[in-house]
């Protein structure tokens, strides 16, 4: 359990979207226990590769954590589980959850091996997992986006160490492996049974091939996981580099004709000079720790460190060449074989590292993955390169575990048009009305019968009814409606039918009034103000005059005078003509004609109903203010 990462400070099930970059344990051995032990309801990524070979490496830890612990975290039924719950997703390929969007970029490192360019609310955040920037005999070099990112999270394995020379390092090593067989020792690797065990299989295979006086001598790979993995290698010869690509053509690099699979130490014939390959690669336990035992008091033997080693592991230790080293049972042994530290480790070193960073030039660098001295140490070395380059703007962070860094991003918010108010091309000035929809990290504005068709939402109407009794006079309640609205229309003589605010129907029957009315904040005002009238109207006796009798006593010149000087006190002297008759009677407003139907009192303006309504409402509401209410006796 302690191994486990920091789950008890977060929420699992808060958690939408788990992105794993490469196999390793250190990197996906959890995910099993992570799946089947917590809240987590999100969804998780990894390359089709990673995938391949996760299935394979988390079963060989089971069945090691089955031997060597009681406490397990997780069994072979939680791994085909968790197998379900896994997505995968090819390289450059970009996916959409809930929002998020992300897409991966070959990482180096590892077969599989990827960086996550995610984006969130337009901020972009690259996290680049383990990577190397150097190809290497089968994989590519770690790319650089074409996309800036915001933030940069990046690994800080080796700090402000500098890598040797591929090539320099190969020939040291080879030298090395040579020296030691040729004057009859052994030679150890302890390495991880996937990753750089590969690219050292490969080197050996073409070294060996090259020199025939060590055909007689053995070399063995000791992982019964290599042997189901390498299918995996062979299957996904497309996400390595160039080199493999062409030579898979003529003959399958990763079938090794000087390299032999050891089952275990009990298959092992220990009776001359050999290389072996044996996990684990810091030699805790295991095959490769049991070799080193056995083998590390006779001087003409000798191991060979490749890989990352942590503080504290014995792979660590004796690259400090002790005079003796503890054996697991605790008994004290001299320490007298050869002891080399060379490094075929495939992460960064600080001149990628730094290149990597001027090349993306993002605005915020968090250091992860590394040792606190030498997160530090890279941190002062990045801030002291930037220092003489006030024009480039960049923060390093480098937090502790479980510490959160809070970054603040300021932007535009912007809203797609989509549906039918996307239909026209906008006129600039133009206001646009809609609903403004917020879906994941996007705003879109849609009308709202669009609503159904572009989002989740349900659009429901919900239609109103009232019955009110009322025993007053139709004509007394027309004509306050006409007082209160500027125009009532008629729907139906026979049944005393009114339509009041262009949403509002009345209909009278007997002593009851039904209104009815389609909701909404404006029409439930529009209700609530003819519910008044109707109250007022039954308060009013009746009148000696119909209401539709007044109209002969109007008078029509005083009303056309009237309407030109309230028209021209609203639009100007010239928006009404001087010569305007009853019969020809029109505004201009904005080069914009609207026609007035004198005796009709009807509006028409098509090139722009916002203004006919303007001066419907006018023209109704001025002839009401002048109809003779007083030949209306109450």
């Amino acid at each position: 359990m302690d191994a486990l990462p920091y789950i008890d400070t977060i929420e699992a099930s808060e958690i939408d979207l788990l992105l794993i970059s490469h196999f390793h344990l250190d990197h996906s051995g959890a995910l099993p226990w992570f799946f089947a032990k917590t809240s987590f309801k999100g969804r998780c990524f990894m390359t089709h590769a990673t995938k391949a070979v996760y299935r394979w490496l988390l079963s060989d830890y089971i069945k090691v954590s089955n031997i060597s612990t009681e406490q397990n975290l997780y069994t072979e039924a939680d791994l085909e589980a968790s197998m379900l719950k896994i997505e995968t997703l090819d390289f450059h390929e970009e996916k959409d959850v809930g929002g998020i969007r992300f897409r991966a970029y070959h990482a180096g490192h590892v077969l599989g091996a990827a960086m996550f360019m995610i984006e969130i609310a337009g901020v972009k955040i690259l996290y680049t997992g383990d990577f190397s920037r150097q190809e290497d005999r089968h994989l590519c070099a770690a790319e650089i986006p074409a996309v800036r990112p915001d933030v940069l999270i990046t690994e800080s394995t080796y700090g402000t160490q500098i890598h040797e020379k591929r090539e320099d390092r190969e020939s040291r090593f080879t030298g090395m492996v040579h020296d030691i067989v040729t004057k009859g020792g052994r030679c150890l690797i302890p390495v991880f049974a996937l990753g750089r065990a590969q690219e050292l299989l490969l080197i050996l295979d073409e070294y060996w091939g090259q020199h025939s006086e060590l055909h007689d001598i053995p070399i063995y790979y000791a992982s019964s996981l290599a042997k189901k993995c390498m299918s995996v290698y062979q299957t996904y010869v497309n996400a390595m580099n160039s080199r493999i690509q062409k030579q898979i053509a003529i003959s399958n690099p990763f079938v090794f004709k000087h390299v032999s699979n050891l089952k275990g130490i009990d298959h092992f014939d220990d009776v001359g000079p050999c290389v072996i390959m044996a996990s684990p690669g810091m030699m805790q336990s295991g095959l490769s720790r049991e070799l080193f035992e056995s083998w590390c008091t006779d001087p003409k033997n000798g191991v060979i460190i490749a890989g990352y080693c942590v503080e504290g592991t014995l792979a660590k230790h004796i690259q400090s060449e002790p005079d003796e080293i503890a054996t697991m049972s605790g008994q004290r042994l001299p320490l007298k074989m050869r002891v080399a530290n060379i490094s075929f480790s495939a992460h960064t070193d600080y001149q990628q590292t730094s290149e990597f960073i001027r090349a993306l030039q993002p605005r915020h660098v968090i250091l992860v993955h590394g040792e606190a001295n030498e997160m530090s140490r890279l941190k002062a070395a990045l801030i002291r390169e930037y220092e003489t380059m006030p024009e480039v703007e960049i923060t390093v962070y480098n937090p502790r575990n479980t510490t959160s860094v809070e970054l603040t991003f300021r932007g535009e918010k912007a809203a797609k048009v989509m549906g039918s108010l996307a239909v026209h091309k906008p006129v600039e000035g133009e206001v646009l009305s809609g609903v403004l929809v917020k879906r994941n990290f996007n705003y879109h504005l849609l009308a709202p019968s669009d609503l159904a068709t572009y989002t989740d939402i349900q659009v429901s109407q919900i239609t109103q009814k009232l019955a009110v009794h009322y025993s007053g006079s139709v004509s007394t309640l027309h004509f306050l409606l006409l007082q209160l609205a500027g125009h009532v229309e008629k729907m139906d003589e026979v049944k005393s039918s009114f339509r009041v605010f262009d949403v509002i129907d009345l209909t009278v029957d007997k002593n009851m009034i039904t209104v009815e009315w389609k909701g909404s904040p404006v029409n439930d005002m529009f209700a609530d103000a003819v519910l008044v009238t109707i109250l007022r109207a039954e308060t009013l006796n009746e009148p000696s005059v119909k209401i539709d009798d007044y109209g002969a006593k109007f008078e029509w010149d005083k009303f056309k005078d009237s309407l030109v000087e309230m028209l021209r006190d609203m639009f100007g002297e010239a928006a009404v003509p001087k010569s305007v008759t009853k019969d020809d009677f029109y505004v201009t407003v904005d080069d914009k004609k609207a026609i007035i139907d004198f005796y009709n009192l009807k509006v028409t303006c098509e090139e722009d109903l916002t203004l006919q309504k303007i001066l419907q409402t006018a023209v109704s509401r001025l002839y009401n203010s002048l109809a003779p209410i007083s030949a209306i006796q109450m």
